[in-house]
């Protein structure tokens, strides 16, 4: 890697507002807000609006949709006769 392009690596909390959820990690994103975590350390924060513990899919949470509907008519207008 070439010195002095690379922007800095460093830890970061996400926090995920709907699932009241909050992560340490690493990133190189950037954050004007700071959370003291845990370890009683100071650590940027950048707010997400959805993660794994918010997201329907992950939480089991999510609807099915029904398109049988959908494809019959589909198939009729469209469909080999």
């Amino acid at each position: 890697m070439k010195p002095g392009i690379h922007p800095e690596y460093r830890p970061v909390v996400f926090r995920d507002k709907a699932g009241d959820m909050a992560f340490l990690t690493r990133s190189t994103v950037t954050s004007d807000q700071v959370v003291t975590w845990e370890d009683g350390n100071t650590y940027p924060v950048v707010d997400v609006e959805i993660s794994s513990a918010s997201h329907p899919f992950y939480t089991g949470r999510g609807r099915v949709v029904d398109t049988a509907g959908r494809v019959e008519r589909f198939k009729q207008r469209y469909g080999r006769s």
